[in-house]
């Protein structure tokens, strides 16, 4: 890992390091692309995109066809919120703990289409996925057109039950668009079977890809939903300038540009830094190494050393979390010179500022170590004696 080995890094749920593989392939690539860029885009890169397509298709148990890669989880949403068409008058429904970016994403999107936006409140320490399952279904209504919410919740952690949610809605023939942010790699995730229609996710995070990798899965029904969010040569799939490249037979198909006439038409926004979704096999590689199941383990065993260590009150369920806990900070803690005094202190971790209530979330991948943990403990306890 390039991690400073002075910092103690518990907030992998912002941003992941990059393992050294990692980051030696996304370097050889654009070192490939300096060296070369014509050479780079028109015939090294389509078989190392399709390449790469299919490995993070496979990993997410979906089909390389559905799979467009994105930026990040932000820019996977806002094509999915800007490019779709929905029955006005209606709502766009959304949970109370959404990344307040994304709901203002979908605040604009209402706007456009003359929808309402509404939330309703997930229950914060439920007992079972039922009691979250229960919130959900009775906050749709026949004018709900469209439901939104994260898989995991960036603020507390909880793990939502995506495919349960996803049913209930479809059941009521509501599209669903689920923020996977924080569960690639960090859950056992198999897309298909969430079975939402919108599927986006982040690879910079815990499968610790490169910065600029992240997803869209269109699940079955909803492959034409969809107006791309640039105009680009993807747009008429047989215009494309370069005639000795054949397009693909159908609009699913493999083509000789390493996506699908209908992935392109989406993806392809033109010319841009691709090697971050050219180095997410390594990422996958990586940690399948080590084995998803030590991964796994180890983050288990941290987060229930968290809870024993940290003495503060927790504000994600035991049951319901994976490698975020958030603990609710004492009335009376002021966010911004306790994050000053953490980083003066060289932690990084988020302090999350809730409505009702002041959270400090911890999130740990393998490499973190119980000392890490024990440092910040110390210092929580050394800033509530100065309260």
């Amino acid at each position: 890992m390039h991690l400073d080995p002075t910092v103690v890094m518990l907030n992998t749920g912002s941003f992941g390091p990059l393992p050294r593989p990692v980051f030696d392939r996304v370097t050889d690539l654009r070192l490939q692309l300096a060296a070369g860029p014509t050479d780079f885009f028109v015939r090294k890169l389509p078989p190392l995109l399709w390449h790469a397509r299919e490995r993070l298709a496979n990993f997410l148990d979906t089909a390389p066809h559905r799979l467009v890669f994105t930026a990040n989880v932000s820019a996977a949403i806002n094509l999915v919120a800007s490019g779709l068409r929905l029955n006005s008058p209606g709502e766009v429904l959304l949970t109370d703990h959404e990344y307040t970016a994304m709901r203002w994403c979908w605040e604009r999107a209402c706007q456009r289409q003359g929808l309402t936006l509404r939330t309703f409140p997930l229950p914060t320490m439920p007992r079972d996925p039922g009691e979250i399952i229960d919130a959900a279904v009775k906050a749709m209504s026949p004018r709900t057109r469209l439901f939104f919410f994260s898989h995991v919740l960036s603020p507390t952690g909880l793990v939502l039950p995506a495919k349960e949610l996803c049913a209930e809605a479809k059941r009521r023939g509501i599209l669903t668009v689920v923020d996977g942010a924080h569960a690639v790699a960090m859950t056992p995730l198999n897309v298909t079977a969430v079975g939402a229609d919108f599927y986006t996710g982040n690879c910079h995070k815990w499968l610790l890809a490169p910065t600029g990798a992240g997803f869209l899965v269109v699940g079955p029904g909803s492959e034409d939903r969809l107006q791309p969010l640039h105009v680009s040569w993807g747009y008429y799939p047989d215009k494309y300038p370069l005639g000795e490249l054949t397009s693909a037979t159908g609009p699913d198909d493999p083509d000789a540009y390493g996506s699908t006439p209908r992935v392109r038409f989406l993806e392809f926004e033109g010319t841009r830094d691709v090697c971050p979704w050219l180095a997410v096999p390594a990422a996958i590689d990586f940690q399948a190494a080590l084995g998803w199941e030590n991964v796994r383990g180890r983050m288990a065993e941290l987060s229930a050393y968290v809870r024993k260590t940290i003495d503060l009150k927790p504000a994600t369920p035991e049951g319901l979390c994976g490698a975020m806990t958030a603990f609710e900070l004492p009335a009376g803690t002021e966010a911004v010179p306790l994050r000053k005094k953490l980083w003066d202190a060289r932690v990084e971790i988020p302090v999350v500022e809730r409505p009702d209530r002041l959270l400090l979330r911890v999130s740990h991948h393998f490499y973190t170590t119980e000392a890490e943990i024990d440092r910040l403990a110390a210092l929580l306890a050394q800033s509530a004696a100065q309260l």
